[in-house]
């Protein structure tokens, strides 16, 4: 039966493909596809951890104290039942087999399988057992954890047929579904062969969000309970433009939304041919467009869309997802070198790490703070470890010796922490002195992203080379809203006045001064806000490489000049939105 899920759009586009589920689970669980003849080797694993299960229950029934309550040995009987269960072990198999998942990921996907069907049985005290098949898979899943394989190159997706619309010859698209996803989940799935996603949990700013915007993938979040609703292997569509979810839809739904789809390609083929069209407005106001990249190879990304720069290197995906074991200063460097070489001489904003809230260091050590955007992120973190702090400093300022690399601090809002990082770079530099080791100059920038920095830009702009506003943390600061959290997505407002009053002040503060100022949250990416940032005075645009065409139209059809008293307009408003579309 056809039904729909609504959520937040946070990247545009349709999906039209068989669902995968990601199913959570209290033990960590990698998710990654395994080459076709690593199937043997990974059937081999899955059965030595369940066979090292079986042993470990086994001895713990021959162990048991002589007064042990007789329903712990029945307990026992029960999870051994379990192990040796074939709905269980042949679900496991097949999943690693046809779909080729890692044995932790075909583990927990047929534990969701078959918890469905334990809830469907009539039977009170059947039902109950769900709980032991849990725990069963816990114990299996930690005796996996310490023999987990490297992260694979994703197979070729497997044909699959649908009775009306596809050809045996057509592969299917696969669309994920889960709870929630990490940003460092999502960027090992950015390479991975999936169209779209849909979380459970999110907002339209979450890191979750922006990386699938950098991924041109459609993505739905916040929806609610889809991972529940939704069926390993259904078919669903994901309009990433209106936030919702279709499962299982009929064949007219089909044939609208592919239709809908072929559409949206032919709009980026439009687009496409805007690539080396110089970003001017019609009065012949320059706009600097720069790419937000997560790694070193997204340069390419941006190449191919014609920017100018990158405006934002989100450095902290080079740390996520590590165990603990942080790279060290060689790695860094060079992937450093290899965004500023990639770039071809244009310059590199490199962001020192901005960890915490939700970007985690790593998912197996959440954070514990009772509201993580307040506590140790960011340069406040990076202050608090300052051997990791200097590292990273070294090797940015050693890539700067092959060309234009910037650096560009998040967080900032008190003197003592400018004071602090400004001796930290140059003690940096005097270790590479004493080394001998060749460097070169950069410019320094700040993040402009808590309200008391944006309150503070004359001591900014005193000591730094140019300013970077980002609107996501702004907009989160300033609202007192988690922007994370789908159950007040509906509070984020980018066209606050208060938002917008301190976006104006700090662009036409920093234009006053000479000072470089960009724009590099999301804001900057929304072709719904373009006229708007030119109008207040913003000539620097730094934004996904898959967003740069669509701003780039918007600004050739611009005139900036008589943009001016319409902005002002809408900044002294009350209703800002209202006057947007005029």
């Amino acid at each position: 039966m056809t039904f729909s899920i609504h959520g937040i759009p946070v990247a545009r586009g349709i999906a039209i493909g068989r669902a995968v589920l990601v199913a959570s689970s209290r033990v960590d669980v990698t998710h990654y596809f395994i080459p076709p003849d690593q199937v043997t080797e990974e059937l081999q694993r899955l059965g030595a951890a369940r066979d090292a299960v079986v042993e470990e229950l086994q001895r713990l029934q021959l162990e048991m104290p002589k007064d042990a309550p007789p329903e712990l040995d029945a307990l026992l009987d029960v999870h051994l039942m379990l192990l040796q269960d074939e709905l269980l072990g042949a679900g496991v198999r097949q999943w690693i087999r046809e779909r080729l998942y890692n044995a932790e990921w075909a583990l927990i996907t047929q534990l969701e399988i078959v918890s469905r069907q334990f809830d469907e049985m009539e039977d009170p005290y059947l039902r109950e057992r769900k709980a032991d098949l849990e725990q069963v898979v816990e114990r299996v899943l930690r005796r996996l954890k310490g023999a987990a394989t490297p992260v694979a190159a994703p197979p070729p997706r497997a044909p699959r047929q649908h009775d009306l619309l596809l050809d045996d010859t057509i592969d299917v698209p696969l669309v994920l579904v889960a709870h929630d996803l990490s940003p460092a989940d999502m960027l090992q799935f950015k390479q991975s062969v999936f169209a779209g996603f849909v979380t459970d949990v999110g907002g339209k700013t979450s890191h979750t969000a922006i990386v699938a915007r950098s991924m041109d993938i459609p993505a739905v979040v916040g929806a609610r309970s889809a991972s529940h609703l939704v069926r390993q292997d259904d078919w669903v569509i994901i309009d990433g433009d209106a936030g919702v979810m279709i499962v299982d839809p009929s064949s007219i739904i089909l044939a609208e939304y592919g239709y809908k789809q072929r559409q949206g390609e032919l709009e980026r083929g439009r687009l496409a041919r805007l690539k080396n069209t110089p970003a001017v407005t019609l009065d012949g106001q320059r706009i600097e467009l720069l790419a937000n990249i997560e790694q070193p190879e997204d340069t390419a990304a941006a190449l191919a869309v014609g920017a100018v720069g990158v405006g934002l290197f989100r450095t902290e995906f080079l740390f996520m997802g590590r165990e603990g074991k942080l790279p060290d200063e060689e790695e860094q460097y060079r992937a450093y070198r290899a965004a500023v070489d990639g770039m071809h001489g244009m310059p590199v904003t490199i962001r020192t790490i901005d960890i915490g809230a939700d970007k985690p260091l790593d998912d197996r050590r959440p954070d514990t703070h009772l509201n993580p955007a307040l506590g140790l992120r960011a340069i406040r973190w990076s202050l608090a470890e300052p051997a990791m702090f200097l590292t990273q400093l070294r090797a940015i300022l050693r890539a700067a010796a092959h060309g234009q690399a910037y650096v560009l601090i998040p967080m900032l809002a008190h003197a003592d922490e400018i004071r602090q990082t400004l001796e930290l770079l140059d003690k940096a530099r005097a270790q590479l002195d004493a080394r001998g080791q060749t460097y070169g100059a950069i410019k320094l920038g700040a993040m402009i992203e808590v309200p008391a920095a944006a309150l503070s830009l004359r001591l900014f702009l005193r000591h730094f080379d140019f300013l970077s506003i980002g609107t996501n943390d702004l907009i989160q600061y300033t609202l007192a809203i988690d922007r994370a959290d789908e159950s007040v997505a509906h509070l984020y407002d980018q066209l606050h006045p208060a938002v917008l009053r301190l976006l104006a002040d700090t662009i036409g503060q920093s234009r006053t001064r000479g000072k470089g100022v960009s724009v590099c949250g999301e804001m900057a990416g929304d072709p719904a806000m373009t006229r708007l940032l030119l109008g207040l005075g913003l000539r620097s645009f730094s934004m996904h490489p898959s967003q740069i065409l669509a701003v780039k139209q918007e600004i050739l059809r611009a005139d900036a000049g008589k943009l001016s008293a319409w902005a002002q307009a809408v900044l002294d408003s009350d209703e800002p939105a209202a006057l947007l579309g005029q």
